[in-house]
């Protein structure tokens, strides 16, 4: 279960020479060929605990278009593993890209109401789900537990350039917790929450509690959700077309166009200083692609 290093190239663009500020990305997209990016780092740990207890079934939860449920089912595939996901609201048919693909891979779906699944970690929902399902090793919404912050921690180990800013998207927070317990010397973690509020600032402060350490090397930018988690405006459709039409770099609406807007359109305000090196990691996540309409007529 190694994941591949991945490469950290540069990006060129003329603002980034007006503003004396280089860009980097750490193309973490490419570490799998299916369950790439942060939820292959998440889900690297998480195999190998379920291995070690025995178990033969994972289940975890997630959205309709939810790229965690997409890359449970294919890395449970790849690694003997059966697979449960547990989707939020009610089926519709046909089946979207994400599901038929978790499908097609194996996983069973169990739909959830809205109501219900916000109660998702309660004992009582947890015990219906194993008198149903049988037992299982359970995998929180989004991957996220210690275990994933393990795996998301080592990326730093792979940037070999001197930066000064890390930035990631956050939808969890688990990504940003494992950056944030790797960053050394005088770094700074820059989180770009894909959802709408500011509560991920609390689940952040909560997974770094293990820690013997007081962190206070990061924070977390809640201005570029462009109306919260999958939410999109035309603004942000013609950032990503222009984006990847001059950088070649494939970038996708629900995380990682979000986190590239907020670091440009930051740089044209001056927020960071001239010589000011940073270094954007690509969760991944491209499949998502899949759902959006815009997409469809390229």
């Amino acid at each position: 279960m190694e994941i591949q290093p991945t490469p950290t190239v540069e990006i060129h663009d003329p603002l980034l020479v007006q503003k004396g500020v280089k860009l980097y990305v750490k193309r973490e997209d490419l570490n799998h060929t299916v369950v790439s990016g942060n939820k292959w780092r998440k889900l690297k740990y998480n195999l190998q605990e379920a291995k070690r207890l025995g178990h033969d079934t994972l289940l975890s939860f997630g959205g309709a278009f939810s790229n965690h449920i997409y890359a449970l089912a294919g890395v449970g595939q790849e690694f003997g593993f059966k697979t449960i996901g547990v989707i939020r609201g009610e089926e519709h048919l046909p089946l979207n890209s994400t599901l038929s693909f978790a499908q097609q891979c194996g996983m069973r779906i169990h739909y959830l109401d809205r109501t219900v699944y916000r109660q998702k970690a309660q004992p009582e929902i947890l015990d219906f789900l194993k008198d149903l399902f049988g037992d299982y090793y359970l995998i929180p919404e989004g991957g996220t537990n210690q275990l994933a912050v393990r795996g998301c921690a080592e990326i730093i180990d792979e940037i070999e350039i001197d930066y000064d800013i890390l930035c990631c998207p956050v939808g969890t927070g688990g990504t940003i917790t494992g950056l944030i317990s790797g960053l050394a010397g005088n770094c700074h973690a820059l989180g770009f929450s894909a959802l709408k509020g500011d509560f991920l600032n609390a689940e952040v402060r909560e997974l770094l509690k293990t820690g013997e350490n007081n962190f206070s090397n990061w924070t977390i930018n809640t201005d570029y959700h462009f109306g919260g988690y999958a939410k999109i405006k035309l603004e942000l459709v013609d950032f990503i077309l222009a984006f990847e039409k001059t950088h070649s770099l494939p970038i996708e609406p629900i995380y990682t166009a979000k986190m590239f807007y907020g670091i440009f359109d930051l740089i044209k305000k001056d927020y960071f200083q001239k010589g000011t090196t940073i270094v954007a990691i690509h969760t991944g996540g491209l499949q998502g692609n899949n759902g959006f309409e815009f997409r469809k007529s390229l």
